[in-house]
């Protein structure tokens, strides 16, 4: 399977490897890599998603295993920083299980695994049903996209044409895949391995599921701290959710000082 991989930065740089959230593509790291120039960047699409759309199927572990190899194969001296959001963060943790060596040091924003309400219900034909109510009809349609938008995803205007064409482009079968595979994703087997730093955040106010998969997370990994996000401005959940193009600065921020051994912002505070 070849995964798209947008590449930036020198030659000489440590590798960051960035891991976007379902429904989404690498686009979604634009803030950052503006901002990490100075760092070797590598941003794949993830299968079934953006213009890795062909490669399929997609699923936690499959995806940790070709993050795997591509850092054996494009970071810089065979390890890599690794950032991922959401369903990127609960295969960021995947790979902390499969491949703890490959990791120098780990951020997991988001990542549930903890059940949500009502998650139980949630079956194979009920997403494809789902996906045929609330995509199918509106692949054209604007205002529904951009309503999806704003109040599902939390993404800034700026980013609407590319959120539009992810839309687009998401099958009834990948969307099945993924929201199947974000529903029963839970910690795995082999985190005690998982020695290095490792960052898990969450935004103070995103589910209650979430707040308890990042504490329980800090418990599984040797090196795992647990923080909360502290916004300066009042968003969504979404929008706390999606904080790396919400409170991109901020975002930046911090995913520069974990990966430098400098201080956090003082917007992310320990979990209680």
């Amino acid at each position: 399977m070849a995964l798209y991989i947008h590449e930036t930065g020198p030659a000489s740089a440590p590798t960051i490897i960035f891991l976007h959230g379902g429904g989404g593509a690498g686009w979604m790291w634009q803030p950052q890599l503006e901002q990490l120039k100075d760092f070797h960047c590598l941003v794949p699409d993830l299968p079934e998603q953006g213009q890795s759309v062909a490669e399929k199927p997609f699923s936690i572990s499959g995806s940790a295993g070709l993050i795997a190899d591509l850092i054996r194969t494009r970071a810089h001296g065979g390890k890599a920083f690794v950032v991922g959001l959401s369903e990127g963060a609960q295969i960021t943790v995947q790979l902390l299980s499969q491949s703890p060596e490959l990791v120098e040091r780990a951020i997991v924003s988001s990542a549930l695994v903890k059940p949500i309400p009502g998650a139980g219900m949630v079956t194979p034909g009920l997403i494809a049903l789902s996906y045929r109510w609330s995509v199918t009809p509106f692949k054209n349609n604007d205002w529904w996209i951009r309503l999806n938008m704003k109040y599902a995803a939390g993404v800034p205007e700026q980013y609407y044409p590319h959120f539009r064409q992810s839309f687009q482009s998401l099958t009834e079968e990948g969307f099945t895949h993924l929201m199947l595979e974000n529903q029963r994703f839970r910690i795995p087997s082999g985190l005690k391995r998982a020695q290095m730093p490792t960052l898990i955040v969450c935004g103070k106010n995103e589910y209650g599921a979430m707040s308890q998969s990042a504490r329980d997370l800090a418990k599984a990994i040797p090196g795992g701290q647990a923080y909360e996000v502290l916004h300066t401005k009042k968003m969504s959940l979404a929008g706390e959710h999606n904080w790396n193009m919400t409170a991109p600065d901020l975002f930046t921020q911090m995913v520069r000082a974990w990966f430098t051994g400098q201080p956090l912002p003082a917007e992310l505070q320990p979990m209680k």
